[in-house]
């Protein structure tokens, strides 16, 4: 039967007043009196307790009740110089803290130091061998909890402690202990805390701007990292089966799922030698995770971070001191919205801002909702509230502007950040974990609500432990979980702060992971480029989506710590981008001579990009206008359309005053006059055309005339003189009628040579060659 509400009281009345003497000195028993007056050092000194590393590498039940048998299993290692004889390993328990503080206080000292508590019955101790210097063996204990004497409901320590004795000190001592935290609640709280569990699938950035030139636009990977992420075993395959088994609120970066959708196509990879070669067939793998994430979200709320996780505190600290970088946090929140809704199919909450661990000052908060946000998820540790404050307040704080501040705990969020690949510290995060929600709950019958936001992207280990501390707190008897939504809009905590902490308080170790102003200014360097590209596309999508979001990768969260791959990622894409607007461009001309008062100039545009172009005009323009116009004055202007894999001859007449060269240069430009591409100059020399010249060019001509009527005539008598030998004869010798004289010019014949077309020009309308040396223009 439960227990009375009288009973729930004094149990927890029993647990503060059992914590008293905890306050004032550790409690110490089972040890010989003429040590325990000994100072702490020479304690330590005397018992040795770090004669013998004692790791706890599985603890269940983690969270006991009654009826429950504990069981504890790990190793022991003899890591002195001598043999360690009439050795057993047993359990102690310690009396129960009365705060969180001492919980934190315990954490960092749960080795060494004088034994806690009374060990239980000693029926349940395990004896050892001999263990000899190096040595190591396993032990597992199993003890009954009726066994442990539990009091109140509370947090209570536990020890796995090892005694025996060496030849230097051969009587019984502690020579080991590992120290852990066993959760003790068996009966339904009073009053439960509502807890918020954020489970994060974000990944680094691995999808480029560049993709193929094919009509379905091959995407291209800097590495096949992602496919290992969600492939069996992998980091986001074991994040998502875990998550999927929890009540959590999902929160993702839709550039991993659009990462992972190009995945279920073929795609390239980008080789350090900048060469592409084919992706491994990952279809079924990808296709296979994004089904197993679409079954999990269904039914439940998501929220979408803007895509590529932009860094907010980066943003707010260096990147609004460049114009125009706002601007990419709304674009890249509209992109969320639409990415998670058409690859999950579920309409996101996109109303949520999350900046590195939690930490926030006044321009973060005013950044993070210049894209529509109004709520920000915070931390603790960031947002502290008054220390006279004698427990911790619900999550929701309202900070002013209509934005709510959703602060998670930082002691529960951070629980696992460690190495969690060692089994001894993925079972005592897990039991810090669950002592410090169950002190939460403890301190107040007032029910609160709690966040959980722990890292951005765990490990496959963090993650396994975290599952683990999640699920134990969700069966447990003091938490109920909750929405994010539901914990946003839950009534303040009238006591709770709602103060932002100054832009100097923000922690000096994240400032000196943001982006730089520099970073920045390359980002809108990129996008004015980008602007001025996509005007003279047929089909712009085909650059405007790959570059739009890989502007907003280059913004990522996840190039904190990363500063020469960020650096890296951003000049590929802006010389990516480069060599694209490069492909429309000018061919370059040598020197052209003008040999007269006005003739015509080509100049020629190719086109190497797989698609039209056009809202494109060429300007040529004369360096001296009075001596050189071009159309009615010093420059004009000519519109330029070109097909893909083209290139066009553009003509442009001009009229010379005097002799001498001109430099002339020619430049493409958009429709709104903004220059595309690079300038070409050549120069024009044009040469005086004399009298005496022109006689000799019209004496040339005449002779020219004279031989051709020559040729005919010469031509005309020897066509005749074979007709008349050719002429059939009659009997008496003399020619056959040939019928009437016919003093006209004779037909061609199929047997006289006929005179080659005109030749067709040395530089067709098409080329994409540069002009000869000393080009001559058509007059």
């Amino acid at each position: 039967m439960s227990p009375s509400p009288a009973r729930r009281l004094l149990r927890r009345t029993g647990a503060l007043l059992a914590a008293t003497p905890l306050l004032a000195a550790p409690v110490l028993t089972g040890a010989p009196p003429a040590q325990a007056a000994a100072p702490a050092t020479a304690t330590a000194e005397a018992t040795g307790t770090s004669t013998v590393d004692v790791t706890v590498n599985a603890l269940s039940p983690s969270v006991p009740t009654d009826g429950d048998t504990l069981t504890i299993k790990g190793k022991v290692t003899n890591k002195g110089r001598q043999t360690v004889t009439d050795a057993h390993i047993g359990l102690r328990v310690g009396t129960s803290f009365s705060g969180r503080t001492q919980v934190d206080t315990a954490a960092r000292n749960s080795t060494g130091g004088y034994p806690d508590g009374t060990e239980v019955a000693s029926k349940y101790a395990e004896k050892f061998a001999d263990l000899k210097p190096g040595a190591t063996q396993d032990f597992t204990l199993s003890v009954p909890v009726k066994a442990l004497n539990l009091g109140a409901d509370g947090v209570y320590q536990i020890s796995a402690a090892v005694r025996g004795q060496t030849a230097a000190l051969p009587y019984p001592q502690t020579l080991g202990i590992q120290r852990t935290f066993l959760p003790w609640q068996p009966d339904g709280a009073d009053t439960k805390t509502k807890t918020t569990v954020l489970w994060p699938l974000i990944a680094d950035t691995g999808l480029t701007a560049e993709t193929g030139t094919s009509e379905d636009q091959t995407a291209v990977f800097d590495n096949d990292d992602l496919a290992d992420e969600i492939g069996p075993g992998g980091r986001l395959q074991q994040m998502l089966a875990l998550g999927s088994t929890l009540d959590v609120t999902w929160v993702i970066d839709p550039d991993l799922l659009a990462s992972v959708d190009a995945m279920t196509e073929s795609y390239k990879v980008k080789g350090a030698d900048g060469k592409l070669t084919s992706g491994k067939d990952h279809r079924a793998v990808a296709n296979a995770w994004l089904n197993d994430l679409q079954t999990a979200v269904q039914g439940q709320k998501v929220v979408t971070l803007p895509f590529a996780d932009p860094d907010l505190a980066s943003l707010a600290h260096n990147g609004t001191k460049v114009a125009g970088s706002l601007s990419h946090l709304k674009d890249a929140t509209d992109a969320a919205v639409k990415t998670v809704d058409t690859i999950l199919h579920v309409t996101p909450d996109a109303s949520y801002a999350w900046p590195v661990e939690g930490a926030v000052d006044p321009d973060i908060v005013k950044v993070a909702t210049s894209a529509g946000a109004d709520k920000i998820i915070a931390r603790s540790d960031s947002l502290r509230d008054n220390s006279s404050l004698q427990y911790t307040p619900s999550a929701a704080r309202p900070i002013g502007g209509g934005t709510t501040a959703v602060v998670a705990d930082a002691r529960l969020s951070t629980a696992f950040e460690g190495d969690m690949t060692r089994a001894e510290n993925s079972t005592l995060a897990v039991q810090k974990f669950l002592a410090q929600s169950l002190m939460l709950d403890l301190q107040t019958d007032k029910q609160r609500t709690a966040v959980i936001a722990p890292q951005r992207m765990p490990t496959a280990s963090q993650a396994q432990t975290m599952a683990k501390a999640v699920a134990a707190l969700q069966e447990g008897t003091w938490s109920q979980s909750q929405g994010l939504s539901a914990t946003a809009g839950a009534k303040p905590d009238p006591g709770a702060t709602t103060r932002v902490p100054s832009t100097r308080a923000y922690p000096s170790k994240l400032r000196k992971q943001e982006l730089p102003q520099a970073a920045f200014e390359q980002i809108q360097a990129t996008q004015r480029e980008l602007e001025n590209f996509k005007v003279v596309l047929t089909n712009e999508s085909r650059v405007v989506t790959p570059f739009g979001r890989a502007v907003d990768r280059e913004m990522s969260t996840s190039w904190r710590g990363s500063t020469t791959a960020a650096d890296g990622f951003r000049t590929g894409v802006s010389d990516y981008l480069s060599g694209l607007t490069d492909q429309v461009s000018l061919i370059d001309k040598s020197e052209v001579k003008l040999s007269g008062r006005s003739a015509t100039i080509p100049v020629s545009v190719q086109n190497n990009l797989w698609q039209d172009v056009d809202h494109l005009k060429l300007r040529l323009t004369s360096d001296n206008g009075t001596r050189l116009k071009i159309g009615d004055g010093a420059s004009q202007d000519q519109e330029v359309t070109i097909a893909s894999g083209h290139s066009q001859s553009v003509k442009f007449t001009t009229t010379a005053k005097a002799t001498g060269p001109v430099w002339v240069y020619a430049q493409l430009y958009t429709e709104d006059n903004q220059p595309y591409g690079k300038q070409i100059a050549f120069q024009v020399d044009v040469t005086e055309v004399t009298s005496t010249v022109m006689l000799v060019i019209a004496g040339g001509v005449l002779l020219l005339v004279l031989a051709g009527f020559r040729m005919f005539t010469q031509r005309k008598r020897a066509t005749a003189a074979k007709a008349d030998e050719d002429a059939p004869q009659d009997d008496s010798g003399t020619a056959a009628e040939a019928g009437p004289e016919d003093d006209s010019t004779p037909a061609a014949r199929a047997d006289v040579p006929q005179q080659p077309s005109d030749p067709t020009a040395d530089t067709t309308s098409e080329s994409t060659a540069p002009s000869d040396t000393s080009e001559r223009v058509d007059r």
